[in-house]
């Protein structure tokens, strides 16, 4: 059934009288809230507030006569302050007409969904939030459509109001193809947010300052990380960041404190490290069931000592980083910190001292978790106080079991000769991930995320000269995967930036082409 004849008709048979009493319109609620305001208020574009207002007036002023509509909203992201603004006023308009069931709110996160993810929460709650659907893409292809299924089904079975939250458009036409009815036939409202794309906002910045290469690519990764969080609008967005940069010719500081939530979706958002990823996921339910059952079953203590073993570039970094949130929203680890070292961090020139500066390292650590990359060094039988520092690190990893984590980083051939430097490492070490090589076209996902998230768009062109770049430099000696990837991506937004200095065109500025595909100066 096409969406749009749907639409057609539920305009017409419902929403004809909307029209008709638009100019004396009163949504003011029992404790003096006018929901028409609200709606006003938020940053969704005029089309989708003349839209929110139609639906919100219909359940408002819903009675026995009137026919009960399936309202099941889609809304692509906003800033969480936004989502919780639209879920509020929904929720005040049900409560006085008493639309559906009652206005109880749950939300449903589609990371690690179960047999049956949504029974119980369709039978006792009026409206349902359904977030994280980069979660789903964890399943198997049957799973992703048997839940689709399921939640067709209780909608189907249920009188609710369903919102879907996504990061984006296309995240949001992706999880629809595992069950096309689920948008035909039910998600046929969609609320839009209206916000200036962020390659625009970095161009006009761009535009307003005098910024060398360095500090452009900081900015860009500023805007990328803040921008759609922030409550503010673009003209004030933008505004806010051209003063600072004046003022302080820096980038503002990157400093916050994320939710377990938001760490598993940035784990989840990774291209690939799939093995990785459920080692995490096992882990954690681990902690969890032990944490929920407050020592009544006997569950020794987690051994959280690791190895990470693979080649530069592959994520160990990355995911040492995030499990160190993961871990202190846990409360497994005093601080959210992370101590990275090499070797030469820990060994000293004279005879004696290895052992000090190795605690040294260990006491700054404490607390958090010590990760030490190129740990195989420290297995070279060449340099006799190598020896020194792993029977420290094998002491403290034992004494401090409760206060400290270690993670040993490195080759995964060259690690052996680490572990076979000292029995002693080995038996302390309680998990070890593998992180695999990534394909070409992971890379090229890899390039596509640091890009979207920056708002720019690629052409078939960029793709292809990108993938002859990798597919010509993977095979060489310490090819840096994602690293490499990283490092063209800069190189090439800088390129795009002169390339495109003298165009005030918004679909030429957001467009990266293969001229702008970049390995000057690359070190891989």
């Amino acid at each position: 059934m096409n969406s749009e004849n749907i639409l057609s008709d539920v305009y017409r048979d419902f929403f004809g009288e909307y029209e008709d009493r638009k100019k004396q319109l009163n949504l003011e609620t029992d404790n003096n809230i006018n929901l028409e305001e609200e709606i006003d208020k938020l940053h969704i574009n005029d089309e989708s507030k003349d839209l929110f207002k139609k639906i919100i007036d219909y359940i408002y002023n819903y009675n026995n006569e009137k026919r009960y509509i399936p309202f099941n909203i889609s809304v692509v992201k906003l800033t969480d302050k936004t989502v919780e603004s639209i879920i509020k006023i929904i929720s005040s308009a049900v409560n006085k007409s008493k639309y559906v069931t009652n206005n109880k709110v749950c939300e449903i996160s589609l990371y690690k969904l179960e047999d049956n993810p949504f029974h119980k929460e369709y039978s006792e709650n009026g409206i349902i939030v359904l977030k994280e659907l980069q979660g789903l893409e964890l399943e198997s292809v049957n799973d992703k459509q048997k839940y689709m299924h399921l939640l067709e089904d209780e909608i189907e079975s249920n009188k609710n109001i369903s919102l879907i939250i996504s990061n984006n458009q296309s995240e949001l036409n992706n999880i629809f193809t595992y069950n096309r009815d689920l948008k035909d036939k039910y998600f046929v409202f969609n609320l839009v947010e209206e916000r200036e794309e962020k390659s625009v906002i970095y161009n006009e910045i761009l535009e307003n300052t005098n910024l060398d290469e360095e500090t452009e690519v900081k900015l860009l990764d500023y805007i990328t990380a803040t921008y759609d969080k922030s409550e503010l609008d673009s003209e004030t967005y933008k505004n806010n960041l051209i003063n600072y940069l004046i003022l302080n010719n820096s980038v503002p500081l990157l400093k916050e404190e994320k939710t377990i939530d938001e760490i598993f979706a940035d784990l989840n958002e990774l291209v690939g490290l799939d093995k990785v990823k459920k080692t995490l996921y096992d882990l954690v339910d681990l902690m969890k069931l032990k944490e929920k059952t407050e020592g009544t079953l006997k569950i020794g203590s987690v051994n959280l000592h690791m190895i990470f073993l693979g080649n530069p570039g592959t994520g160990k970094t990355t995911i040492a980083r995030l499990l160190c949130g993961i871990l202190y929203n846990l409360h497994y680890i005093k601080e959210n910190k992370l101590v990275e070292v090499t070797s030469k961090d820990l060994i000293a020139e004279y005879v004696g001292q290895t052992a000090i500066k190795t605690n040294e390292v260990i006491n700054k650590a404490k607390g958090g978790i010590l990760f030490v990359d190129e740990a195989y060094m420290l297995g070279d039988k060449n340099n006799s106080y190598n020896d020194d520092a792993i029977g420290t690190l094998i002491a403290e990893m034992e004494n401090n079991r409760d206060n400290l984590v270690c993670i040993f980083a490195g080759y995964t051939k060259e690690m052996q000769a680490f572990l076979n430097a000292n029995s002693g490492i080995a038996s302390r070490i309680g998990y070890t991930l593998e992180f695999d090589d990534y394909t070409t076209d992971e890379l090229i996902s890899i390039f596509d995320g640091m890009v979207r998230k920056a708002g720019f768009e690629v052409t078939e062109e960029a793709h292809k000269e990108l993938r002859r770049i990798i597919d010509e430099n993977r095979n060489s000696e310490n090819f840096g995967n994602a690293r490499f990837v990283r490092n063209i991506y800069e190189k090439s937004i800088i390129k795009h930036a002169s390339n495109t200095k003298n165009n005030k065109s918004k679909k030429v500025l957001k467009t990266i082409t293969d001229k702008d595909i970049s390995m000057e100066n690359l070190i891989n």
